[in-house]
Formats: structure tokens, C-alpha cells, sequence
């Protein structure tokens, strides 16, 4: 579900940063008072997801206008599908036109991508999720995308949970400090997620009383011990330098969660393109 504050925010500064002080061409070239129809067009095979952000958007700049979505978020569709069909002022829906394009070729880029990660670990128990490898300012659009393409949240921030990872062990001289720390002051619903890269750490974080464990740039072959030491205790999660082409293999160690940043690192925006039509009269 969208934060829609956030959102908003998001478009403000979107729309800041591409407009200036005016959109010199639109007030030149196109006469006061046209009124046009906009067709949102993909020129690719998509997951879609945005919709109601472009809309915002359009609506930002004119507050009117008529947005018909011809599909739903999170739904497959071929090139050349309609996206959605908009009305209403030309000048301003022309101003709005490429902030709500890249916001919806961004986020649906990456529930496209993401879908072809969850397509990959079909019929493992294994599920996908997302990371805070976000773009800055961006991430509750990302996050939402990610579900939209069949993965679930991990943390939305650094306050959704205790994620204890090797810096920290470190720092608070190994892992059953560390969590010791953390259950005597965390909250009685905040659940405490352990790094281990060894399998010996993957022992002394059950015998601390871990949550959860994030099983970090492990083999498959250690990934399959790992598996079998917790011996479904608690949930496992793998991550580090995940691809498309090796996650299958690490679903089927017997993992419950696998994590990658790739979805929203790494996610090109997809092709979506917006056609006018001068209304009868326009």
C-alpha cells in the first residue's frame, strides 16, 4: 500500500526539478485553452505498476483532467496495450507529461524485473524480497513496485526491525553480545535478524535466541548445511550477489526468504510512450 504523504512529496519535487519557472514551450506553442486526449501506451512487454501515481501527477497540473486506466497495477501486458487514456488541458497535462512517465517506466521497470526473479523460484517455498538498496527519495515508490511484481518488503527503514549484520557483531565483540543487547532493550514485537557468513555463526545466533537468520554470500552447499542446522527453528534468509541465472539453485536449498538488491538497483526503466489526440473542437 502507498504511503501517499511520501508520494506526494515525491511529485512536488519531481515536477520542481523538470519544470523550472515554466515550461517555456508549452506556453509558447500551444494555444491557451486546447484541450487534448493522451493515450499511455507501452512499447514493450511490461509488469505495470504506477498507474495511480501518473495520475497524481497529471493531476498535480491539472486537477480535472479525466485518467481512465485501461489495466490494472501489477498486471502483465504485451506492447502496444493501453495503459490509460487522459484528458483535459493541454498545456498542463504536456508540463506533467515527463515526470509521470519516468516515475511509471521507473517503478514499472522494476516490477517487471522483479517478476522475472519470482517467475525463476516457481514451486520452491522460497520467496523474493527487496532490500534497501533504494534510490534516495524514491524508495516507497521501489518498494511498491517490487510487491507489485510478486516480491514481499523486508525492512521499509531502519526502524521496521533489528537486522544485526557483521559490522555490528563486531563492534559489540561477537554475536551472542550482540543479541544480547538486542533483546534486553528491543520491543516485544521486534523480531532480531542475524548475519552469518560462517556456519559456526549460524549455531551461536540460535543458541543467542535469533529471530531469523540472513545466511550472506553463502554457497549452496553451505547454504544446505545452514538449512539443516536451524532445521526450521526459524526462518532462513539468503542474499548477497543474487542473479537471475543462479537464484533458482539457491530456492532449492530449502531457503524461506531470498533477498535482491538487483530489483531496485539495477531495474532499467521499461519503454512507455504518451500519444495526443486534439479533442473535436480543441
Amino acid at each position: 500500500m502507498l504511503e501517499w504523504s511520501a508520494v506526494d512529496r515525491i511529485i512536488d519535487a519531481a515536477l520542481a526539478e523538470d519544470i523550472g519557472a515554466v515550461d517555456l514551450t508549452s506556453e509558447i506553442v500551444v494555444p491557451d485553452g486546447t484541450r487534448a486526449t493522451f493515450v499511455l501506451r507501452t512499447r514493450e512487454e511490461i509488469v505495470v505498476a504506477g498507474l495511480p501515481v501518473a495520475e497524481a501527477v497529471f493531476r498535480r497540473r491539472a486537477p480535472g483532467c479525466g485518467f481512465q486506466a485501461g489495466v490494472a497495477d501489477g498486471a502483465r501486458v504485451a506492447p502496444g496495450a493501453v495503459l490509460a487514456t487522459v484528458t483535459g488541458p493541454a498545456r498542463a497535462l504536456l508540463t506533467a507529461e515527463r515526470t509521470a512517465l519516468n516515475l511509471l517506466s521507473h517503478m514499472s521497470g522494476i516490477a517487471t524485473l522483479t517478476r522475472r526473479y519470482v517467475d525463476r523460484i516457481a514451486g520452491t517455498k522460497a520467496q523474493l524480497i527487496d532490500t534497501r538498496k533504494t534510490t534516495p527519495g524514491l524508495r516507497v515508490l521501489e518498494k511498491h513496485a517490487t510487491t507489485l511484481g510478486g516480491a514481499r518488503n523486508h525492512r521499509l527503514d531502519l526502524a521496521g526491525g533489528i537486522m544485526i549484520k557483521d559490522n555490528h557483531i563486531s563492534v559489540c565483540g561477537g554475536v551472542a553480545a550482540a543479541v544480547a543487547r538486542a533483546r534486553a532493550a528491543a520491543p516485544v514485537l521486534t523480531k532480531i535478524e542475524v548475519e552469518c557468513d560462517r556456519l559456526d555463526q549460524v549455531r551461536e545466533a540460535l543458541e543467542a535466541g535469533a529471530d531469523m537468520l540472513l545466511l550472506d554470500n553463502m554457497t549452496t552447499g553451505m547454504l544446505r548445511e545452514a538449512v539443516a542446522i536451524v532445521a526450521g527453528r526459524i526462518p532462513v534468509e539468503a542474499s548477497g550477489g543474487v542473479t537471475l541465472e543462479t537464484i533458482r539453485a539457491i530456492a532449492e536449498t530449502g531457503v524461506d526468504f531470498i533477498s535482491v538488491g538487483r530489483i531496485t538497483q539495477g531495474a532499467p526503466a521499461v519503454d512507455i510512450g504518451l500519444d495526443a489526440t486534439l479533442e473535436p473542437g480543441g
